[in-house]
């Protein structure tokens, strides 16, 4: 049963990944530009050494639409060799996700396949950026957005640092527990 849950709801994730991604790319037309030349392509996304502990993540395949916009392949079934195989070092998630929130560190990743459209994927990563207050302005108006923008972007701040500050303790300590003030 646990299982059975927990398909279904690595299925509704990966198609609200798919609308996310396709709505960022979709405001910018240089985005599905780029994308356009790589019409019917299909990278996957494969998360290496994660924790036994953790629910297992999916790889997921996305093919790229003459639109210049991403399809999940998760209904079909996918194609034996993708044109791309990016798979992401995964085997300490806290870690990842503190040097990302802090410094903006992406994880290491083994790059197999296609050459260009490996840089032009990695262009549209260090290039794209979602306008949340855009998005939130259209539902509560401009100046409420603006507000909620602000408030978001000191909490972030203030969790930015101290994710830096765990992060050097813990790369301090040679990767293990954070370290503990001496009295």
């Amino acid at each position: 049963m646990f299982h059975t849950l927990a398909s279904v709801l690595q299925a509704a994730l990966v198609e609200r990944l798919t609308l996310l991604l396709n709505h960022v790319l979709g405001a910018e037309a240089v985005a599905t530009d780029r994308l356009r030349g790589h019409a019917g392509r299909v990278f996957r996304l494969q998360f290496d050494g994660w924790p036994a502990l953790l629910p297992p993540l999916p790889q997921v395949s996305y093919r790229v639409t003459p639109a210049g916009l991403l399809e999940a392949c998760a209904g079909a079934p996918a194609p034996v060799e993708p044109d791309l195989r990016l798979a992401i070092d995964a085997s300490n998630p806290a870690l990842a996700l503190a040097q990302w929130s802090a410094a903006g560190e992406w994880p290491r990743v083994d790059v197999q396949g296609d050459a260009q459209f490996a840089a032009d994927l990695s262009w549209l990563m260090q290039n794209l950026r979602w306008d949340v207050q855009d998005d939130l302005a259209r539902l509560v108006g401009q100046a409420p957005a603006h507000e909620l923008a602000r408030i978001a972007r000191l909490i972030a701040g203030g969790l930015r640092g101290a994710l830096g500050g765990l992060s050097a303790a813990a790369s301090r300590n040679g990767g293990g527990a954070p370290a503990r003030a001496s009295r």
